[in-house]
């Protein structure tokens, strides 16, 4: 077993008691739901719309039918994923595990999504079992990637593997939705955490759930209070690590299960609940297991207060999404409060052992490989009646349509493989990619910004405005890696907060209904459907600029990797030498998000495989790795466009599920830095 992460913060950190938090955030959402209340029906009338409504009174029905079996889901639902997350975080040893960091509440919609699409008959006896079919599946996918480090089950790899199998459930029901978008409209508000309600049948689902859960949970605490301990000194004391590992687990996928079948995903809950009531004072196991579902149940009925409290969020603005733009702050002031994590994580070419092949030789491959991939894209495609090749007065008509889609992906993914291999130079952080330190997600934010302040904002504005969120999120994560000397597990997950965060606003502003972000939903996905030939030439000489710059800087890159004091010794200007960088990977990743939306995993997995065949020198990754991204952008593109035809597969969900195939074998085949 990996080593115990403590999760003592310094009690002076957090001065209130549990139950006095407790007790003031119950108060709070009391004091709001009276108030709501109040609204609709006068004082004397909440007992009967409670318990006997009167039919004929509209209002008496809705305080009956709907506001309170929303409070009742909140408390329900809170305490449940609290008591899920006090459970996985003891079993697993990791402060920061819970259902959505573990890829659990993922793989749960996922599997209620394609159940409402092809075999609905599932849902009628249950849709509580096929949620947990899809949780199980995931869990039991993070736990065999996890495991595959050689050191069992350490806190990065697992958040890790969970970031994987989160990212590729997410792509998957986004392909999902893009084809059925009429039949999953309303699922795809309930996947977000909505908890608006019509009946009692959510809280009938989630009360006895609950209590078993309780009751069992009660049942392990003895031999889960010894899971503190070493595996050895557990062992010692009677604990069958395997049983009360296999049995804990169960029980925290079947809690976190049942929530996302009732009420869909609420980020983060799963994890605040348990790590506050520990910084407050709850030190022991099963004060936690009293004391975070208390709190989770007070957090999300106040959060959804305050939520209704804002126009239309009493019908469109899903909790959920909200409870993790609420839990990602939460992660950064957590950080700092966390000791070293025990692992650390090394994909690069040393750590996997690949064996390296003749540089010119490859070279000279490579561009013969791209060159075809560029001819596959625009004569070959499919039809009505199958496959064709274009050819003469065909050719001709197709080329003005696939050109500028074919040159936008090779652009986009060159200059992505080039940002990814400058962060991790810069950084000295193998994991470091655009999309995985949230950059993508920074430049997305100020595209969608502009959207809203600036409707008619023209090309050069757009890449403004993507290239400022890029570098505003990119100033964030150095500034906050810096503390750690940006070790990579932090790095890590101050990248998957971030990203959560994005993800959640996203799905903020799509329940609001405004017509300026559903015209962005295309762009959101990565589609290179409708380039022109203007995007096509901006991104090409874009391209070709910002590579002739970070070609002038690869002396830098050779020598930052090497040390500060190294680099001082060599005449390298560490700070301006890396504001220099931090600006190039910012315009190549706004840039590239800008004409195509977020991507994820090619900015990763490009320099990865650049380093795996041997380019080691900064020039050679540069260029070997600009290469690569645009080759697996390009087929991308093509498989995006033919694999189901006539459908379209956007180019940026194509590389997410390519590239997430890939960061599994990655991680089966590499190992833990020692």
């Amino acid at each position: 077993m990996a080593e115990t992460v403590a999760m003592s913060a310094a009690p002076r950190r957090l001065r209130m008691h549990p139950v006095w938090l407790v007790a003031v955030l119950m108060g709070c959402a009391f004091a709001l739901s009276l108030r709501h209340f109040a609204e609709l029906l006068p004082g004397h009338l909440w007992w009967r719309a409670l318990v006997d409504p009167d039919l004929r009174d509209l209002r008496q029905i809705v305080v009956h039918q709907s506001v309170a079996p929303r409070i009742a889901v909140c408390l329900l639902g809170g305490a449940q994923l609290a008591l899920a997350g006090a459970i996985f975080q003891q079993v697993l040893r990791n402060p920061l595990a819970e259902p959505t960091t573990l890829g659990v509440s993922a793989g749960a919609s996922l599997a209620l999504t394609m159940a409402t699409l092809f075999a609905p008959q599932w849902l009628f006896g249950g849709q509580q079992w096929v949620a947990l079919a899809g949780a199980v599946a995931s869990m039991l996918l993070v736990l065999v990637l996890a495991l595959a480090w050689r050191r069992r089950l350490a806190p990065v790899a697992l958040i890790l593997a969970g970031l994987i199998v989160t990212f590729y459930c997410g792509s998957l029901g986004a392909v999902l939705t893009l084809f059925h978008r009429e039949t999953l409209v309303s699922l795809f508000m309930w996947s977000a955490g909505s908890l608006s309600q019509n009946n009692w049948d959510a809280p009938r689902a989630l009360l006895p759930h609950l209590a078993a859960g309780a009751v069992l949970a009660a049942a392990l605490v003895r031999p889960l209070t010894m899971m503190s301990l070493t595996d050895a000194g557990a062992q010692s004391l009677g604990v069958s690590l395997r049983v009360v590992r296999f049995a804990a687990l169960a029980l925290a996928v079947f809690l976190s299960a049942s929530v996302v079948a009732s009420v869909g995903v609420i980020g983060f809950l799963g994890m605040l609940a348990p790590l506050v009531v520990r910084l407050a004072g709850a030190r022991r196991f099963r004060s936690r297991l009293v004391w975070a579902p208390l709190f989770g149940a007070a957090l999300l009925w106040i959060t959804d207060e305050l939520v209704q409290m804002i126009p239309g969020g009493r019908t469109g603005l899903p909790t959920g999404a909200v409870m993790s733009l609420v839990g990602a702050p939460f992660v950064f002031w957590l950080l700092p409060r966390l000791p070293a994590l025990p692992d650390t994580i090394d994909l690069s070419a040393d750590a996997i052992g690949f064996r390296r092949v003749h540089l010119p030789r490859w070279i000279a491959f490579g561009v013969v490989l791209l060159a075809a991939a560029v001819v596959l894209g625009v004569t070959v495609g499919g039809s009505p009646h199958g496959w064709t090749w274009a050819r003469g007065t065909n050719f001709d008509a197709l080329l003005p349509w696939r050109a500028p889609r074919v040159a936008v992906a090779l652009a986009a993914g060159a200059m992505l493989a080039l940002a990814g291999a400058i962060l991790q130079r810069v950084t000295g952080n193998s994991m470091a990619s655009p999309e995985v330190l949230g950059i993508s997600a920074g430049a997305s934010l100020g595209v969608i910004a502009l959207a809203f302040i600036a409707p008619a904002a023209g090309r050069w504005l757009q890449t403004g405005a993507a290239g400022a969120g890029a570098f505003g999120a990119l100033l964030v994560m150095l500034a906050l890696g810096r503390r750690y000397h940006f070790a990579p597990e932090r790095m890590l997950l101050l990248g998957v907060a971030l990203g959560t965060a994005f993800s959640a606003l996203v799905s903020v502003l799509l329940a609001t209904g405004d017509p300026r972000l559903t015209n962005l939903l295309a762009w959101l996905s990565g589609s290179t459907y409708g380039v022109s030939v203007d995007d096509a030439a901006f991104a090409c000489a874009a391209l070709a600029v910002l590579f002739a710059a970070a070609l002038c800087f690869a002396r830098w890159l050779d020598i930052l990797p090497l040390g500060d004091t190294l680099s001082r010794s060599l005449g390298v200007g560490l700070d301006a030498s890396r504001i220099a960088l931090m600006l190039l990977a910012a315009a190549l990743t706004g840039v590239a998000t800008m004409v195509v939306g977020p991507l994820s995993f090619v900015g990763l997995m490009a320099p990865h495989l650049a380093r795996m065949l041997g380019f080691r020198r900064a020039a050679a990754q540069l260029a070997s790795a600009a290469m690569l991204g645009a080759l697996v952008m390009v087929l991308a593109d093509w498989l995006g466009r033919n694999m189901l035809f006539p459908y379209q597969v956007p180019v940026g969900l194509q590389a997410t599920l390519v590239g997430g195939l890939y960061f599994m074998w990655l991680m089966l085949r590499g190992r833990a830095a020692p």
